[in-house]
This record gives structure tokens, sequence and C-alpha cells, in this order.
């Protein structure tokens, strides 16, 4: 007899390798608002880890995915072509650079990595990656093998895939010398230029604590890569899609990728992720050895293109970086009271606030209870950074004013109900 499975104890049947931030059982969205069961009302700023960029249900973005959902829900990519993909690789090539004219779709922001890996590889013949310390790029093998961000992803996972340099990554301006220096020092002693193929590295740090580098650390990358014919993958998981307040933070640092990693806010909450690098690069991956059932699902690809229309019409990465703007003006205000806030950065709607205790020691602890805080109050917020000691804004491009005075204010209030407060 099959066992019965009640209301009350169907979690218990769900894997606890996921970790839960809530008990919320979330029945709706809209925009910046997330409902449960019971009625109750959230302010999402967590957008699903960065993913609802054109808010909860923007009503474009589901009367597209009705409209495929009624003539086709699956189209095998090696099999036939349907119109959602072209029609996103229409709005994709308005998007990304010109030299960027080829295109390859898989699911999540893991396989994307794993593409771009396996592309490098491929395409210059060569074995090795450097990645850099505090980057995130998922949890697959490959992509796992270049993520240093937190040392969880890798416990007791390890040995890993072989080949993977790790390179410093700036944590201020005054640092970004001699990270340049050492990943040069890394190119005489660890692994040859001619057995490089890539470097991989997020233009702002995701998991690692929303680190934004100088520019010159990423046209130093560039011109390194350009000097040894190393490629230069950016991985815009989290940052692409009007987050930063460009369309891709690589725009902030006047540099263009060899490949381009996609994901997350790319179709609003369907499952799609892509890279994007040259034809004549595209044409050196052998034929049939890579691939996927599900890559440029029709529906995901509807929701994709239509959510660019939306970023596009709606004007979403201007607001992005006003937005922006007005989100760390709020947040700055809240450190002239607080001293356990050190710092609040970030470009466009990407925005961190970090903690340290009074030794200057990453503060974990209290960016936790600050966020369990917010929480009981109707804010969504996560942390990042490699001691969680990093409170990430990521609130949908769509979210207004109103809404960010009101987080910040339940924000500051959590904040002064941890005891940190001057005079």
């Amino acid at each position: 007899m099959k066992e019965l499975v009640s209301q009350a104890d169907w979690k218990d049947y769900l894997s606890p390798v996921w970790p839960h931030f809530s008990d919320i059982m979330a029945d709706r969205g809209m925009g910046a608002a997330l409902i449960d069961q019971n009625g109750d009302r959230y302010l999402d700023f967590t957008s699903g880890i960065g993913v609802t960029n054109t808010g909860h249900c923007h009503p474009r973005v589901v009367k597209a995915i009705q409209n495929q959902a009624e003539k086709l829900l699956h189209g095998q990519a090696t099999i036939f072509y349907h119109k959602p993909m072209q029609d996103l690789v229409t709005e994709l090539r308005q998007v990304v650079p010109s030299s960027l004219n080829s295109f390859f779709f898989s699911n999540s922001g893991s396989e994307a990595v794993e593409s771009a890996i396996k592309l490098a590889r491929h395409a210059t013949g060569r074995t090795n990656l450097i990645c850099f310390q505090g980057g995130y790029h998922g949890r697959t093998v490959g992509a796992m093998s270049v993520t240093t961000a937190k040392r969880i992803y890798r416990l007791h996972y390890q040995p890993l895939m072989p080949g993977v340099i790790v390179a410093p990554f700036p944590s201020s301006e005054e640092e970004t010398e001699r990270c340049l220096e050492a990943l040069e020092q890394l190119l005489f002693t660890q692994t040859a230029p001619a057995e490089t193929a890539a470097m991989i590295v997020e233009p702002v740090l995701g998991e690692g604590g929303y680190m934004v580098p100088s520019a010159t650390f990423l046209q130093g990358l560039r011109s390194i890569c350009d000097q040894h014919g190393i490629l230069l993958i950016l991985d815009e998981v989290q940052s692409g899609f009007g987050r930063t307040g460009t369309f891709f933070a690589f725009e902030h640092f006047r540099i263009l990728p060899d490949i381009l990693i996609m994901a997350k806010g790319m179709a609003s909450g369907l499952p799609l992720s892509g890279i994007a690098s040259s034809r004549e690069r595209m044409e050196k991956w052998i034929q049939g050895s890579h691939g996927g059932t599900y890559g440029g699902n029709p529906l995901a690809c509807a929701a994709a293109a239509e959510t660019i229309r939306v970023i596009h019409d709606e004007h979403l990465v201007e607001r992005s970086a006003k937005a922006g703007r007005q989100l760390v003006h709020l947040l700055q205000a809240v450190t002239r009271t607080h001293p356990s806030l050190v710092e609040v950065r970030g470009l466009g709607l990407m925005v961190g606030c970090e903690f340290r205790d009074g030794n200057g020691k990453p503060d974990g602890k209290k960016a936790s209870e600050i966020r369990r805080r917010c929480l009981e109050k109707g804010l969504l917020l996560l942390t990042c950074g490699t001691h969680d000691h990093v409170i990430r804004w990521i609130p949908p491009l769509v979210v207004t004013e109103q809404e960010l005075h009101h987080a910040v204010s339940l924000f500051a209030e959590s904040v002064a109900e941890t005891g940190d407060r001057l005079g």
C-alpha cells in the first residue's frame, strides 16, 4: 500500500540538502510583492536570486508563455527549429556585442558555465583554466571546480576537475596592481599560456560578496588574454539583463568578452541559460560533442524574448541605474549611525551591505540576524560573502521608489534592534 503524504508532513519528503531561509508558502507574486497562502504580503528583494528582473509574473511575459503553451511545449533543438528560439536570437542580437554572433542555449547557469568551458577547450586546443578567488559559477563538477566563493560548495566533493588555477581578485582598487602582477606570475609558475584555454570571471562578484572591481582590473585581464591568446569568459549569470544599470555589467568596464554566459534574469523565472561567442569560435566546437534535451525550450525562449522587449519598452535598464543610486544613498545613511555596517557597494540594483564586528572581522552572525528580523517584518533579503557577512539587495528592476524607502526603513529598524547604534 502506498504511503499517504499529509499537508503537514510533505516537506519531510524533500531532500534536506536544500537550505530554507523561510517557511513562507508562496501563493502568488506581482512586481516586487510576494503573497503567501494566508494572504500575507512580503517585499521580495531577492528576486529569486536575481531571476525575476521584470518582477513577479509580469503580464506581458505571462501572456507570452500562455500563448506559446497552446502551440508547442517542447522542441528539442537538434531535431527541429522553432519560432520562439528565432525570436530570442533576434532580440539577443540587439543587446549583445555584434562580435558575439552565435548562441548555445541550456537550462541553468551551471550548464552554461560547463558549455563555456567545453567551448573554450575545443576552440583553443588548450586545457587549463584560470578562475578568481571569491567567484561563483555553479555546482556541477566543472562549474564547481572554478567556484571559490565558499567552502560549502566544494565540501566533500573534491578532488574536482584538474587544470584549474585560482588567481586573486581585488577587494579594493588599491589591490588591482598586485592582483594583476600575481596573475602574470601564475602564467610563469603554474600554467603556461600555451596550455591555458581561458580565464573565467564575474564582472561583479555575486556569492563572493558583491565586490565591484576597478575597470583597470578587468581591462588588465582583457589585455593579458589578448597578449597570450587566452579566451576571456565573462559570467553574467547574476549581473546581466539590466541588473547593474547597464544591460550587461561588462559595459561599465569598457571591455568585451570572448564568451558571454547568461542565465537568471534572462527569462523572468523560466529555466533558460545560454552562452554567446563568435561564429568562428563556435565552428571549432566539434559538432555533437555537446548538447542537451531541454536547452532552448519553446516556453522559456518565448518568455526570454518577451523579457528583453519588456526591459527595452519599460526602460528597465535606466530604472535600474536610477533606483540603484537611490538605494545606495538610502543605505549609506544607515551606515552613519550603525558602525557594524562598514560598506555599501554595488552597481545598479545589485547592492551589498557588508557587516564587520568590533575587531574588523566579517560578522556573518549579525548579517544573518538582521536578515531574519527583516523577514519577520515582511522584507525578504539574502546574505552572501565568504562568511555570509554581506546582505545583498537584488529587488526587481520594476521596484518603486516607495518600495525602496519602505524596505530600507525596515532594514534600518532591524539593524538597530541588534544593538548596533552610535549615540
